[in-house]
């Protein structure tokens, strides 16, 4: 920096403004400062700059699993929206587990990162209000009571339309997969009070043995779950799932089954993923806005991290969401799979 100055003839001072792109300069004299660092090559200690401002330049993304599509893709988009912060994203895979949800939230990590982003399953609300040092923003997980920025859908209302969606096509059998009885899994409690409120809405019952649990949101548990309803004396005519991966594994079972999709059996899931739109039947989800989720969440972080003005009161912030109707749903398209190889 004092050789960049002693080119251009200005002071230090006049160089660091220039870098940290100061609005009061003289436009000669911002072009000379840059024509010196160009020809000394200069490039700032971004490590020293941020150790001045008391920052690291680095932020913690905390998720379940990295090889869910949905987290993944949450994982691009929150790296690209940082970027424009000039951070870095440290990843963080917790596998939905409490202790490492505690470290992500105040461990020994947090003293390494100026804030972080995390998508909690199983923390409650006590837990997640004890957060660390580093500022929290909460993505996913619905948990009341707690004093920290949260950025999620409104799970219900996501799920009432999409069961909504399956009784106005003529449904009447509509199954639930993806239920859970922990405390804690908030998404799916949620999920199953939209699956009711528009299983009622529409004058049906509720038939506790259209409802199949799944401890993990995977592929396996939505196929073993449409084999066990197809089981049934009198089987669903629809097929509501809670994330789009136990959707493609019920679309398998109901394939090995002869299952004529949606003819016979319609199928709704959740997430929007890639291969949902690639399958065939290509699969009907309830699309959150995953773009501004990871934005909004990056923002929000930025806002606690700057000291001047000083942030508001923790913001809960809903995303929106829409219903897509694809093949696995639609009666304008009848999929009939081929025979199976022998």
């Amino acid at each position: 920096m004092r050789e960049v100055a002693e080119a251009a003839g200005v002071s230090m001072k006049t160089v660091s403004n220039v870098v940290n792109d100061y609005p009061f300069i003289r436009p000669e004299t911002r072009s000379r400062v840059l024509k010196a660092i160009d020809a000394l090559g200069y490039r700032p200690n971004l490590s020293a700059r941020n150790l001045s401002r008391g920052r690291t330049g680095l932020i913690a993304l905390a998720l379940p699993e990295l090889d869910a599509p949905y987290f993944a893709e949450m994982a691009r988009l929150v790296t690209a929206a940082a970027a424009a912060h000039s951070w870095t994203v440290l990843i963080e895979q917790t596998d939905g587990l409490r202790s490492r949800e505690m470290m992500a939230l105040q461990g020994v990590r947090t003293h390494l990162v100026d804030g972080v982003i995390l998508s909690p399953l199983a923390l409650g609300p006590e837990e997640l209000g004890a957060s660390g040092t580093a500022p929290v923003v909460l993505l996913g997980e619905r948990v009341s009571g707690i004093q920290l920025d949260h950025v999620a859908i409104d799970n219900v209302a996501a799920s009432f339309e999409a069961v909504q969606h399956l009784a106005a096509s003529g449904r009447r059998r509509i199954a639930a997969v993806g239920a859970q009885a922990r405390e804690s899994a908030q998404t799916a409690h949620q999920r199953f009070t939209g699956y009711r409120g528009a299983l009622e809405a529409a004058g049906l019952p509720y038939r506790p043995e259209l409802v199949r649990p799944a401890g993990e949101w995977h592929r396996e548990a939505g196929a073993a779950a449409a084999h066990e309803l197809l089981r049934l004396p009198e089987p669903p005519d629809a097929i509501f799932c809670f994330n789009d991966l136990l959707a493609l594994g019920a679309l398998r079972a109901l394939y090995e089954h002869r299952v004529d999709v949606p003819g016979e059996i319609a199928v709704v899931g959740f997430d929007d993923i890639e291969d949902g739109r690639f399958g065939r039947p290509s699969l009907t989800t309830v699309a959150p806005d995953k773009p501004y989720i990871a934005t909004t969440s990056v923002e929000l972080l930025a806002t606690r991290l700057r000291r001047h003005p000083p942030p508001p009161p923790p913001q809960e912030v809903t995303a929106g969401h829409r219903l897509i109707v694809r093949e696995s749903s639609s009666s304008e398209h009848v999929y009939a799979p081929r025979e199976l190889p022998s």
